[in-house]
């Protein structure tokens, strides 16, 4: 059986972002919904595979502490990883679905 995965981008779909990159840090509540509709795409036995650019060695050079920051943000606000996640990666990984505020459909 293949593994279905969906992956999410963290800023502007998880957390709310409502000021941008700003200052660089996570500064904001999550997006309405969010953390619910996450638990219904695990429960419908997608892998979430959570992706931002806030652990890119090249953006941020300590992506550990950045991890830890994320961690806590993700705690904080009740997201329980394999409940709401499965990994958080600096890359956009192969997956079957993107969840992603800056897409842009392509149909032609």
């Amino acid at each position: 059986m293949n593994e279905k995965i969906v992956a999410v981008d963290f800023d502007g779909v998880i957390h709310k972002y409502s000021k941008g990159w700003s200052d660089g840090s996570i500064y904001d509540e999550p997006v309405e919904g969010a953390k619910e509709k996450l638990a219904e795409l695990v429960a419908k036995g997608y892998k979430v595979i959570i992706f931002t650019i806030r652990l890119n060695p090249e953006v941020n050079e300590e992506t550990n502490l950045e991890r830890n920051k994320l961690s806590k943000w993700f705690f904080d606000h009740g997201f329980m990883e394999g409940v709401h996640y499965h990994e958080m990666t600096a890359m956009k990984p192969r997956a079957d679905k993107y969840i992603d505020d800056r897409g842009i459909h392509f149909t032609n």
